[in-house]
């Protein structure tokens, strides 16, 4: 028989080692390969944009599949605006992604999404688009109206239109999922995930999870620490055995909320996040975390870094790390500008201080 050609008995052994997660011989592995390329479900390793073209840069290309990639920081400095900028790049460029989110409801998501859209990139700020306050306005108004809709909600709005028109190209691979505490735990979005995969196995699919600390474990683990620890692993898990890339936003404890600069040790969870993510970025408020003489000597200059947010890439197995990159903050349309760059600005290292 040919090293190529599948024994029925091996095939037979390989489907019940992936099951039970038992080793498997050079065979077995041979004949699933064989499977796979018969099938047309050998996952693609290409990484994929983010969008965020310096982030990609960085990061070897994108997010790849089987990898786990952290976001922390503080609280409204736009954790969920970024990823959801990620996922609407992605399935824009062609990915089927699911965002899970346990902070708000897929309605709230999709008014973030009309005013990203509704702004134009080459335009100056303010220039032409619809904010964030003016899309859940209009939204309300458009609800006290007899006989109303969606159609005619967009229609008395140019921007409005120009967003739904561009969501329209993506709508069908950007699936949106309010997360339930009680309900969306780890085995359903692993039947989630599952699911996906199961529709369209030759397209790159990537998990959002907005946020970490939020999901589930039953039983309820004694300590929050065992409980993160079980999160992150699983997701972890989901990534390899699923063959797609996860982003999940993690919580800061309180100590890095009040500290100069979050750093990769103030994330909540303890060592597990440090060991199983991939790539953990760090966001931080440029005004607080560049050196004193940006403040001191130029005002309008201190004022600007305000409009500023840096992305420190604490950790990266694909490439540097603590690399910081920055991103201009647009938040009125709820999102960032993707064409960041190299923060050029001295800036303090608690690390170096504490020592």
């Amino acid at each position: 028989m040919s090293l190529l050609t599948p024994d029925p008995m091996v095939r037979a052994t390989s489907e019940v080692a992936r099951e039970g997660r038992r080793p498997l011989s050079l065979g077995a592995v041979l004949a699933d390969l064989d499977r796979a390329l018969h099938d047309g479900d050998v996952i693609t390793s290409r990484p994929m944009p983010t969008g965020f073209e310096v982030l990609d840069r960085a990061i070897a290309g994108g997010l790849k599949p089987g990898e786990l990639l952290l976001l922390g920081g503080g609280q409204g400095i736009g954790k969920t605006m970024m990823t959801l900028q990620m996922a609407r790049n992605l399935a824009a460029g062609g990915a089927r992604v699911l965002y899970v989110c346990y902070e708000h409801d897929e309605r709230f998501l999709l008014t973030k999404l009309l005013a990203l859209e509704s702004r134009e990139p080459d335009e100056e700020e303010g220039e032409r688009g619809i904010r964030l306050r003016d899309v859940l306005a209009r939204i309300e108004e458009a609800g006290r109206r007899e006989g109303s809709s969606l159609q005619a909600l967009v229609a008395g709005n140019p921007s409005l239109a120009r967003a739904a028109g561009r969501i329209a190209a993506y709508a069908d691979r950007l699936l949106l999922l309010r997360g339930s505490g009680t309900y969306t735990d780890l085995p359903a979005l692993a039947a989630e995930v599952a699911a996906l995969r199961k529709a369209d196995r030759r397209t790159p699919c990537v998990l959002f999870i907005d946020y970490l600390q939020k999901v589930p474990v039953h039983p309820e683990p004694s300590t929050e620490t065992e409980r993160v620890t079980r999160v992150v692993e699983s997701l972890k898990d989901v990534a390899l055995s699923q063959g797609i890339a996860v982003v999940a936003i993690v919580a800061a404890e309180k100590q890095g909320l009040e500290a100069p600069r979050l750093r990769l040790h103030h994330l909540r969870g303890g060592s597990a996040i440090l060991y199983e993510a991939d790539v953990i970025l760090i966001l931080n408020e440029k005004h607080r975390i560049v050196t004193k003489q940006y403040l001191t000597f130029n005002q309008v200059q201190a004022q600007s870094l305000h409009n500023w947010v840096v992305c420190s890439i604490e950790k990266n197995r694909a490439g540097r790390q603590l690399v910081d990159l920055e991103f201009r903050k647009h938040f009125e349309y709820a999102c960032f500008d993707p064409n960041g760059g190299h923060v050029t600005e001295s800036l303090i290292d608690e690390r170096i201080e504490r020592d």
